[in-house]
């Protein structure tokens, strides 16, 4: 781990730090890419706890996302020494803020997280290993527990569902060693993952139609149909603080978008032959979600995001006709990472 050495009355205090910008002319392994958006102080979790990796991080970028708050003038003071990349000239969401972070990304390996985690000292280096290990697998993550209940699970991978859909595997579950073992999994979250930047490359960007909200889902699924593999790392550990910057589903916007994106991911990404099999699940699920959003009061904002899915459906459509387009995968081989 690079550090700085500062000498106060005599004595020696080593304080951890972020590599500076690499050489130009030499690629760096592994980039990771940070998100933020008006998360100053959770930059102070994220960020320590990348500079205390006992792997090297060789390159390491935080993507602004138009903050508002003293997130950019912290970052000038405490980390001058990081790359900090504007997503763009207002805030862009997600999924466009993940792009900018790959696109100025220059690792072999791409590290992509949210800013309300904070990582053992062996994330990076378990994932790293990881992805040696699978040459097939475009992505891997780790173990992400609570940030606040540590002895609880927040996710261990993704899981895609007969209803079109994906939850987080093990989410809320105390641990207790039961997914101690290293397994394929559908996807990992990209809050906290590790991908080949080949794979990204392949596959493509993230969505930026999602804004966010299963961004990450729908590119696993293209991953998947294109025939990339995910693997699931439990020694790679991370604690996360769920929602810090979004507000997740007591905030209106980021409600609507959960919903409307789920259509997203049906209209994109999904074979027909899987949805005439699982049409009844498929139908149960969404019925239901409307039924559940009336006691939140949410009821409006879930009919209104009925519509926005309708609105982006034309947009969708043609995705999928290149995404399906390019499936390599049998519905078999599909359905092996599907779970009830």
């Amino acid at each position: 781990m690079p550090t700085d050495r500062l000498d106060l009355d005599n004595d020696a205090v080593t304080m951890p730090t972020l590599p500076a910008e690499p050489d130009l002319d030499s690629a760096p392994r592994v980039s990771v890419v940070v998100l933020n958006y008006n998360g100053r102080a959770l930059l102070e979790v994220v960020l320590p706890s990348l500079a205390a990796q006992r792997s090297r991080v060789v390159e390491t970028i935080v993507v602004d996302d138009c903050s508002t708050d003293d997130s950019l003038a912290y970052l000038r003071e405490a980390w001058p020494q990081l790359r900090v990349v504007p997503a763009g000239g207002r805030n862009v969401g997600v999924a466009a803020a993940l792009n900018a972070g790959v696109r100025a990304a220059r690792g072999e390996y791409v590290a992509l997280l949210n800013n309300d985690l904070e990582l053992d000292a062996g994330w990076v280096g378990e994932l790293v290993a990881a992805l040696d290990r699978h040459p097939e697998a475009a992505s891997v993550g780790g173990k992400l527990l609570s940030y606040d209940r540590r002895d609880v699970i927040d996710s261990v991978g993704d899981v895609f569902t007969r209803s079109a859909t994906a939850y987080p595997r093990g989410g809320g579950e105390v641990d207790h060693g039961q997914y101690d073992e290293e397994v394929e999994i559908f996807a990992p979250t990209a809050g906290a993952a590790l991908y080949r930047a080949s794979a990204l490359a392949a596959v493509g960007p993230f969505d930026e139609s999602f804004f966010a909200y299963f961004e990450d889902v729908d590119w696993g699924l293209r991953a998947q149909l294109a025939g990339y593999r995910s693997w699931y790392v439990p020694s790679a550990v991370a604690y996360h603080m769920g929602s810090a910057t979004t507000g997740g589903d007591g905030d209106p916007r980021f409600y609507a978008l959960k919903r409307r994106n789920t259509i997203g991911l049906l209209v994109k990404d999904v074979p027909m032959a899987f949805i005439a099999r699982n049409i009844h699940w498929i139908l149960g699920h969404q019925l239901l979600g409307l039924v559940y959003s009336v006691r939140p009061g949410m009821f409006g904002v879930h009919v209104r995001a009925l519509a926005g899915a309708l609105r982006a459906g034309p947009v969708w459509l043609r995705a999928r006709r290149e995404i399906l387009g390019r499936r390599v995968v049998s519905l078999r081989e599909f359905n092996r990472f599907v779970s009830a």
